[in-house]
């Protein structure tokens, strides 16, 4: 990939791994860097359909003028029809790799005249580091979820050895906490088979490939780990660079007139009482089973906490008849929540989600405690670190019944327990605010980076 102009331009590209909020967090980095450093070239590399979405949620003026999107095949054979078997995308995408991604990259070289200066990636694609390697540059990957469960992929090969499974519990990973088998991400353990998908290949191949990164970005604060977890990435990896929560700007902006809210849920908020509000969201990708959404209305409807529930249309028709009627006076249904605004909201006492990455760091960044009910991926891991750090519970045997969730309201709004879960989730919130310079250090640093490859 020749360059026709200067070195001393920088080019730097972006491969994005397009699923989940992952090009999402990703892109959220771009912009901040974009920012930062205006005199950088940004190419975004992602596929066609993943871009598509991540530009209708944006303004126009949302993406700096620096950076410039690019193409890459999802690696689906054409006239296929997807099955709709969990990571069969995820699958082919992968499996396309790294040709999709060397060819989009040439795109952005001959349409620029810039060579790529440095390569930043998704930690999932591991193939970038070769390309990287290819092409003479750094190559810098991003880790979208937390440190401790990098940690888990890193160690997978040391898991497998061990032989743990389903019923087994990993107690030798340095600075985390003992955890079930069963909350490892599954791709981590071997299956019945001893037969591994390209994802689940992938992901194995993290711990042998990662090394050879220049730096990895975490979009996480180096002091919510344990000394021990911290100890343990910088003794394995070249440079560890803690920039902070990718999607939150902190200290946080003042909250938006309520009137601003098209959706009502924050002038509604305020006719509430402080601490005392349930809300309700289990994110875009996690769909919680009839039944389960079933016992999620009956627990909201018996307990008469106050509550805002996130719920697209197509999973609102399963509500039971007269739900929404009963419990018009002290709940609110609507397809889609400023969930950031929400939650920085006085009136919220109580997180219920899915566990996902970002919602979690929404939820320590305004001191609001949770209850868990993880889904997949990473959200077990991070539903036991919630509990480790004493800021919520998850649902007992990981399935939503009415009176499990009963028992979970009454604990964090009603009970001594939920009054130490606050005092805990503001305890982490305080520790984040404060140590936001040290971030911002990092972030400068990942700048200078950059800015000099």
């Amino acid at each position: 990939m020749p360059g026709t102009k200067s070195s001393e331009e920088k080019h730097v590209a972006f491969l994005a791994f397009p699923f989940a909020s992952h090009a999402l967090v990703g892109l959220s980095l771009l912009r901040k860097l974009a920012n930062a450093a205006p005199g950088v070239h940004f190419s975004f590399l992602n596929t066609a359909k993943s871009t598509e979405s991540l530009l209708s949620k944006s303004r126009a003026d949302d993406v700096p003028q620096n950076i410039k999107f690019y193409q890459v095949s999802d690696g689906v054979p054409d006239g296929h029809v997807l099955t709709g078997k969990p990571t069969e995308p995820e699958n082919f995408f992968l499996k396309a790799t790294p040709n999709n991604l060397k060819t989009g990259l040439d795109v952005a070289v001959a349409e620029t005249g810039m060579r790529i200066t440095c390569l930043l990636s998704d930690v999932f694609l591991t193939s970038a580091a070769e390309i990287a390697e290819d092409l003479n540059v750094p190559w810098i990957p991003i880790w979208v979820s937390f440190p401790c469960c990098l940690s888990a992929h890193i160690y997978t090969d040391v898991i497998r050895e061990r032989g743990v499974s389903g019923s087994g519990t990993v107690d030798f990973i340095p600075g985390l906490p003992p955890m079930r088998a069963v909350d490892l991400p599954k791709e981590v353990l071997i299956t019945g088979n001893g037969e591994e998908s390209p994802f689940s290949r992938t992901l194995s191949q993290i711990g042998s490939v990662i090394p050879r990164a220049t730096a990895v970005v975490m979009g996480f604060f180096e002091e919510l780990n344990s000394p021990p977890l911290n100890h343990d990435l910088k003794s394995k990896l070249q440079k560890v660079l803690h920039v902070g929560f990718f999607s939150l700007s902190l200290p946080a902006p003042p909250l938006q007139p309520s009137s601003s809210d098209p959706t009502g849920c924050l002038s509604w908020l305020d006719e509430k009482k402080p601490g005392s509000v349930a809300y309700v969201g289990f994110g875009t990708l996690a769909l919680l089973p009839r039944e389960e959404l079933i016992a999620v209305a009956e627990a909201l409807e018996t307990s008469g906490v106050p509550f805002i529930w996130s719920l697209n249309d197509k999973s609102k028709e399963l509500l039971p008849t007269g739900f929404l009627e009963k419990t018009r006076t002290h709940g609110k249904v609507v397809p889609w929540t400023p969930q950031t605004q929400i939650l920085a909201h006085a009136s919220v006492g109580v997180f219920v989600t899915h566990c996902g990455g970002n919602s979690v760091c929404e939820s320590i960044a305004n001191g609001i405690p949770l209850i868990g009910r993880p889904f997949f991926g990473d959200h077990h891991m991070i539903g036991r670190m919630i509990e480790e750090w004493g800021i919520g519970v998850r649902v007992e045997g990981g399935v939503i019944t009415k009176n499990r969730l009963l028992k979970c309201l009454e604990l964090v709004l009603g009970h001594e327990q939920g009054k130490v879960m606050r005092q805990k989730a503001e305890a982490l919130k305080e520790v984040v605010l404060k140590t936001v310079d040290s971030a911002t250090q990092d972030f400068n640093s990942l700048v200078d980076l950059i800015s000099v490859s």
